[in-house]
């Protein structure tokens, strides 16, 4: 089976190239072993898509969508709709409609600014902000950049938690970023150190896996808060993270997807 594996743009890699370059070797080596013809290329540098059986992408560029749209005949993982599913608007409009447990928006302690129309880039495209008179202010600066859609929340306080999931196979892990101190932009810290609060990971599981299928996508992850009650609301969701805290776990799921 010939199967063609899309790296992403650097710039869909804020802070983490190598961890999200390292996650599709550890696939690629695995489908190798199980005899698989794998070629791996970085959309940067994609003048045509190849024949492929399979196509594994982490591509977000438009003309890498546009391209993946335009083929027939092989499965796409993660398909195109699904990845552009995952742009903040859209993704806001399709929790609302199954029901994701989300943050509200109003609330007592700060506001998050976050750019709507594509994952985030660079550290402004997430914000704080302590009170709408700073919120105000975030806006105004986020449409000066060009930047006209966007999505707010109140700010909840509780465990910050990442998840990590394979649709359908089973796999899902979670961690709390302030244990190991691994971030991306430090908005981690907003939650300071983790309490561990105690929470239903199969109800985080299920809501995860649901919102995936409504989404598009199977391979995902995601950020949740751990209320101190036990409750939780979704407060990230993205097609192919690193998986850098199970990469080697995650590799198995991944390639199991072509078996199934």
């Amino acid at each position: 089976m010939k199967v063609l594996m899309i790296q992403r743009a650097p710039q869909f890699s804020p802070n983490s190239v190598e961890k999200d370059f390292a996650i599709l070797e550890a696939v690629a080596a695995r489908l190798s072993v199980q005899r698989h013809e794998v070629s791996v290329v970085s959309e940067d540098s994609l003048q045509a898509i190849v024949n492929a059986d399979v196509i594994f992408t982490m591509g977000r560029l438009p003309e890498t969508q546009q391209a993946l749209k335009n083929l027939s005949g092989c499965r796409i993982i993660n398909a195109p709709v699904g990845i552009e599913n995952c742009a903040r608007c859209r993704l806001a409009a399709i929790m609302a409609q199954v029901g994701t447990p989300v943050p509200p928006a109003e609330g007592p302690d700060g506001y998050w600014l976050k750019r709507g129309d594509a994952a985030a880039q660079s550290e402004g495209d997430v914000q704080f902000a302590v009170d709408k008179t700073q919120l105000a202010d975030k806006i105004r600066a986020m449409e000066q950049r060009g930047i006209s859609s966007y999505t707010i929340s109140a700010h909840v306080v509780g465990d910050l938690v990442k998840f990590y999931g394979v649709r359908g196979t089973g796999f899902f892990r979670y961690y709390y970023p302030t244990d190991d101190g691994d971030t991306k932009f430090s908005d981690e810290a907003r939650n300071g150190l983790a309490r561990h609060y105690a929470f239903e990971a199969s109800a985080m599981q299920a809501e995860a896996e649901r919102l995936a299928e409504a989404v598009g996508i199977e391979v995902y992850g995601g950020d949740c808060i751990v209320r101190s009650d036990g409750t939780f609301c979704l407060i990230d969701f993205n097609d192919w993270p690193s998986f850098s805290r199970c990469r080697e776990e995650a590799a198995e799921a991944i390639a199991s997807l072509i078996k199934n």
